[in-house]
């Protein structure tokens, strides 16, 4: 007598694998090719073929607002072309909204100085950038870059989503900083401004020129002992 492990296995038909199916086409982020899913359902590869004919028809004639499609000798999930303009509108809104100033700055420093961790980019602004660096790094602008061999840090780069928001080909491209910096001679300028002493008050000084004896005898608060 047969027992079940004995009897031959029934060949599995598009219908078995049906939702498998489903399912595995939800969670690929690249097309997969009829043999991938195969042999993650167990299944001959003709079988797999019926299935996903089947499931693209039951699509259209319900009128799905998403179609199954082969591209790139591959399957996958795609939203329909009528409604286009209604999920682009949806992803784009909010991404279209202006960054504040202080992820403006923050850009501006990583863009500058990358790679650059965290940390460091706090030190150069003076103010904590965890919230503002969530920001950029939800909007596409900065993504990690590898870790500081020295203290371990994760370090940030600007994407190539930044370069085509900025209109560039390449970080080469950026504007140079010097010219919104002050000229060295300014620099140096304000630099001997602080370092020159306090000039004696005109009173001050008359006095001195009239009677030499009164700065000469004039008690020096700092010379006298205290009480």
């Amino acid at each position: 007598m047969l027992t079940d492990a004995d009897r031959p296995r029934a060949l599995k038909t598009p219908e078995d694998i049906s939702a498998g199916l489903e399912a595995l086409l939800l969670i690929v982020e690249e097309p997969v090719t009829e043999t991938e899913l195969a042999a993650a359902l167990g299944a001959p590869t003709s079988v797999v073929v019926d299935a996903l004919a089947e499931l693209v028809a039951f699509y259209a004639e319900t009128g799905r607002g998403f179609e199954l499609r082969q591209v790139g000798g591959g399957w996958r999930y795609y939203t329909r072309d009528e409604h286009a303009d209604l999920i682009s509108g949806y992803l784009l809104d909010g991404q279209q909204s202006k960054l504040s100033q202080a992820a403006l700055e923050t850009l501006a420093v990583v863009a500058y100085q990358q790679p650059i961790s965290r940390a460091r980019v706090s030190a150069v602004r003076g103010v904590s950038v965890d919230g503002v660096m969530r920001t950029l790094l939800n909007r596409g602008l900065v993504v990690e870059a590898g870790h500081d061999h020295e203290t371990g840090a994760a370090l940030f780069r600007t994407t190539g989503y930044f370069l085509e928001r900025m209109g560039l080909r390449g970080l080469d491209e950026l504007p140079a900083l010097a010219p919104h910096l002050p000229e060295v001679t300014e620099l140096e300028a304000e630099l001997s401004q602080l370092a020159r002493p306090e000039p004696v008050p005109d009173s001050l000084a008359d006095v001195a020129d009239r009677d030499p004896s009164h700065a000469a005898h004039s008690p020096d608060p700092e010379s006298q002992d205290s009480p």
